[in-house]
């Protein structure tokens, strides 16, 4: 069997009496790709905030590593990436390296010069995303896209095992979305680093992704995304709490 990366077992927790998750089990298996979709509000960033040790359940447990979280000290093993929107302010003054090498700052240490090994993986990193062209482009003359790949780009330059994304594709074009799942396909298949995706484009999504949970306050399922696809209509809405139309996407 394939090592757990993550494994929460019974995760409740509840906000201003409120039940957020309720009895929650989730496996990501290493070199997996795992879509996490559902609701707004159903629970997807408490989950993820869970993960990375921002909050604590109510109840249940989490191990990371086969580590409990309350013992977990290796994360630099875990990449996040959130909204562009929400991580960077477009008009501050820094080029793609600049801000690829925010990544390291935690393992070198803050006003300490890099040495040229931690220059090598800067470029390297901005290599794996294919942004070598605009290394030394301010970040803000970047499309949304083009800046996207520069935030994977600031998390892998630690050697992540594990990346975390929460909807990263907000406020992306269509094209450039394209393009950014495949970056994402080739970081799972090629770096073997296994994923984690908060995304509402379900038709994109499940065309890369090894697995789906689908969450609303718990998990209404967790599987293959051919089983997923195969759910109908009524499926769905009685998981969204509304009417749901499925869309593919046929290229």
């Amino acid at each position: 069997m394939t090592e757990p990366i993550i494994a929460m077992k019974k995760i409740g927790y509840t906000y201003e009496q409120k039940q957020v998750l309720d009895n929650i089990n989730f496996v990501l298996p290493r070199g997996s790709f795992m879509g996490l979709i559902g609701p707004n509000g159903g629970g997807k960033t408490t989950l993820i905030k869970l993960i990375l040790g921002l909050m604590k359940p109510d109840q249940g447990s989490i191990t990371l590593f086969n580590e409990p979280i309350e013992k977990f000290k290796a994360w630099n093993k875990i990449g996040f990436v959130s909204q562009k929107s929400n991580s960077f302010n477009k008009g501050f003054p820094a080029t793609v390296y600049e801000v690829v090498s925010m990544g390291l700052t935690a393992k070198v240490g803050y006003f300490k010069f890099f040495n040229s090994k931690h220059k090598a993986k800067i470029l390297h990193a901005i290599d794996l995303v294919g942004m070598r062209e605009y290394t030394y482009e301010n970040v803000g003359n970047l499309s949304g896209g083009q800046q996207q790949r520069v935030f994977i780009a600031r998390a892998l330059v630690s050697d992540p095992e594990l990346l975390i994304l929460d909807e990263p594709t907000v406020g992306v074009d269509y094209e450039n979305v394209q393009r950014f799942y495949e970056l994402l396909h080739q970081l799972n298949t090629q770096q073997q680093i296994t994923l984690l995706l908060v995304t509402h484009d379900t038709g994109t999504m499940t065309e890369y992704a090894t697995n789906i949970a689908c969450l609303n306050k718990s998990l209404h399922f967790h599987g293959d995304p051919k089983e997923y696809l195969a759910l109908t209509e009524n499926d769905l809405s009685k998981v969204y709490g509304h009417p749901v139309n499925l869309v593919t996407h046929d290229h």
